[in-house]
Order: structure tokens, then sequence, then C-alpha cells
């Protein structure tokens, strides 16, 4: 397979911002489509992903580190070689959210965005139905950092990228993406409560 390549808001942002197609029940593509998500997030620094994201523009995402006390090891230098391969490679087809509770806030990223580091508000919970890659139907509830990643992917499902609706967004390096996560991490303001009352109010 040759190396995948992420579609970024310079080269397409037209294509980015696309609604994905629901994934058929007997796509014949699908098993390729998984491992192409799958090669591009073992071979990146990514959280997730949204198969739009790669040229595949479908409801598909997948979920490789959504463990923050394993992503700040990693951040600080101090995970082992096990954390430092961690990967959940969980995939979710058609993705539908049921329940939003709660508010928390993080500053963003995304394989698309290039350097644009977004100060995004998320919800603490989300209830969510999908289906696993065995086409097995899920009902799941998504809780902290994990509904935090998990949301941002699925904005992408809809053609809606982190910069579209941060508080602030800034255009940084890396490294310096890093120090402020540090010291300006991941934050929970509540969770519980309607999280579109609670966006709105704080």
């Amino acid at each position: 397979m040759e190396k995948i390549k992420a579609v970024t808001i310079a080269e397409n942002e037209d294509y980015l911002r696309q609604v994905s197609l629901p994934v058929e029940k007997n796509d014949p593509n699908l098993k390729e489509d998984i491992a192409k998500i799958e090669k591009y997030c073992k071979e990146n620094e990514v959280l997730a992903m949204a198969s739009v994201q790669i040229s595949i523009p479908k409801r598909l995402v997948y979920l490789k580190n959504t463990n923050l006390e394993i992503l700040e090891k990693i951040n600080d230098g101090s995970a082992n070689e096990d954390e430092q391969k961690y990967n959940e490679a969980r995939v979710l087809i058609n993705p539908v959210v049921l329940e939003k509770e709660g508010l928390t806030t993080y500053w963003e990223a995304c394989a698309s965005c290039m350097d644009y580091t977004g100060l995004v508000k998320r919800p603490y919970k989300i209830v969510v139905e999908y289906e696993d890659e065995n086409r097995k139907p899920h009902q799941e509830t998504f809780t902290g950092f994990e509904a935090t990643v998990l949301s941002h992917e699925l904005d992408h499902l809809d053609g809606i990228l982190h910069i579209d609706i941060a508080e602030e967004v800034r255009n940084i390096p890396v490294e310096e993406r890093k120090a402020l996560r540090k010291k300006e991490g991941y934050t929970i303001l509540s969770e519980t409560g309607n999280y579109e009352e609670l966006k709105e109010k704080k």
C-alpha cells in the first residue's frame, strides 16, 4: 500500500467541508478503507481520524489514542515502548450522537488543519450509536477526553473543522502546541447538564 496523505485545508478545503455519506450495508471497499485509515494512524502522530481526511468521504471514524494519561507521557518523553505504540484500533461506522452532557475545553489540533490549534468547547459525555467493523450495532457512552476526541472526528463527518467552532485559534508549531497543552490542559467545566446551554453560558 502506498503512502497515504491527509487532505489539508491548504490543498482542498472544500473537500473537507463536504458531508460524508453513510457506509452502505454491503460496501465492498470497507475492509480496504479501514486498512487505509489504520495505516495512516499508525504512521502519524494523531489521536484519531475521520476517513474523509484521507479522501474517503464516508461516515467512518478510527480511534487510535484517547487515553490522556498515555498522551501526556508521550508528550513529556516518559512513555515506555508499549505506551508509545499504544493503539486502541477502534472503528466506528455510521456513528450517530444521541445525547450530549456537560462541558469541557481543550486546545485541539488536526492533521487537516496544519498548525492551527483551537480552544474548543466539547461535551463531557456523549451517547453514540454506531456499528463496529463487523457491522455489529452498539450504543455506547463516551466520557471525558475520549468524548472530546470522538466529537472532533464526528464533526469532520459533517464538514465541520475545529477552527470553525474554536473560542480562540493560534497558528503555532507542534512543540509550542505541546507546551500550551501542558500549561492549559484538558479542562472539565461540568460533568452534567445540557451541553448546548452550558456552552452558551460559560
